[in-house]
């Protein structure tokens, strides 16, 4: 996915967060490429580094489409839920999926709806490459 690095902040501990926005909605999450990093556009791979459970920090979306947004001390993503036949599970944001580790199997019916995923924000990585 191409997002808009608007800057990168650089906390204690080595945490280095982004300030992105994306066609679907702005945050702040980890940032995986150069600490040093420009604003500017990138192209971006997400990765969740933190397992899902339903009801807990996955549930029916709120919203009508792909989303971003921050919520609390963590990101919301907004996307189709895919699970595939060996458990694995991806959301699709806009075309751009995100693989996904669950603590337990979904409920039935939930695979190709609308979810919400709520995680700390550190627990959500943009890893930028080159094309």
């Amino acid at each position: 996915m191409r997002v808009t690095l608007e800057k990168v902040a650089k906390f204690p501990g080595g945490r280095v967060l982004a300030h992105v926005r994306t066609p679907f909605g702005h945050t702040a999450v980890r940032w995986c490429g150069d600490p040093a990093a420009e604003p500017g556009e990138y192209h971006v791979e997400w990765a969740v580094d933190e397992a899902l459970t339903w009801g807990h920090n996955a549930k029916p979306a709120s919203c009508s489409g792909p989303g971003v947004r921050p919520g609390g001390h963590g990101v919301v993503l907004c996307g189709h839920m895919y699970v595939f036949e060996d458990g694995a599970a991806a959301l699709d944001l806009g075309g751009t999926p995100i693989l996904l580790d669950l603590a337990a199997p979904l409920p039935e019916g939930v695979a190709g709806s609308w979810v919400e995923i709520c995680v700390e924000r550190e627990n959500v990585a943009l890893w930028p490459y080159g094309l």
